[in-house]
């Protein structure tokens, strides 16, 4: 592959996923890439009915609807690797050599592996195409998803209203009447709900309320360490402080790291 030039389609409506998206391909490759970006499926239709790819980078929200419909209309050859910030659960549905799957927010080495899975599928001759029923189950899980838990909060700040994905959420803590969101930049936001309502609207298979004002994402959990009377000291990312758990939820938060 490193002697001809790599054919790349970018799916991505967010600009600073794309951005983070080139950077982790220059990185890998150097040189010889080319690629084309669409953020709508109208204008991923139009280059996949014009142009071949060596393979596809996509998020799974687009603009104008998922990427799943967009594979559903068009005749696609190329493996697809997601870059997407849903939950672990909707790639259970996952049944197809032909597709792989990065989450949000990922790391230089995550990318990394997922292009080596697809240069070593190809080598193989192992590589199968992403078929209609696969897309169907793909969406069906996505439906039971979305239907479940809350994806953003709107985030009131002096210079408007910004929103902040649940997905980017590493720790929340209470506040009175309010409670204070940090990002896994260690990014603080006030979101106007209290800790009980918030953690009603989230996945319980992501969120773990580890005492009566915090609760913690599992993606974001660094360090776990004993401590005196049943509890744990948790290094969380984008803290810089431990949080703890009480002495009558540890026992569940251990379960529950094992599911």
């Amino acid at each position: 592959m490193k002697n001809k030039t790599i054919n790349i389609l970018i799916l991505e409506d967010e600009i600073p996923a794309y951005q983070k998206l080139i950077g982790c391909l220059q990185t890998f490759f150097s040189e010889g890439i080319k690629h084309d970006w669409a953020r709508s499926i109208s204008e991923g239709k139009l280059l996949l009915n014009e142009k071949t790819y060596d393979f596809i980078l996509s998020d799974i929200q687009l603009l104008d609807g998922i990427s799943f419909d967009l594979f559903n209309s068009v005749s696609i050859d190329s493996p697809i690797i997601f870059c997407s910030a849903h939950d672990d659960y909707l790639f259970e549905a996952f049944n197809t050599n032909g597709i792989a799957y990065i989450l949000k927010p990922y790391t230089q080495t995550d990318f990394n592996k997922a292009i080596e899975k697809y240069q070593a599928l190809f080598q193989q001759g192992d590589y199968n195409a992403l078929n209609h029923s696969t897309l169907d189950t793909l969406k069906l899980a996505l439906k039971e998803e979305n239907t479940n838990y809350k994806k953003r909060f709107v985030i009131k700040k002096t210079k408007g209203i910004q929103l902040l994905n649940a997905a980017d959420i590493s720790v929340v803590e209470a506040s009175g009447d309010f409670c204070i969101a940090t990002d896994y930049e260690g990014k603080r936001h006030t979101i106007s709900q209290n800790i009980s309502t918030i953690y009603s609207q989230l996945n319980p298979k992501k969120y773990f309320k580890i005492n009566r004002s915090e609760l913690v994402h599992i993606d974001f959990i660094e360090n776990i360490e004993s401590h005196f009377k049943n509890r744990l000291l948790i290094k969380m990312t984008g803290l810089k402080e431990t949080v703890m758990t009480s002495s009558s939820t540890t026992a569940e938060f251990r379960k529950w790291l094992e599911e």
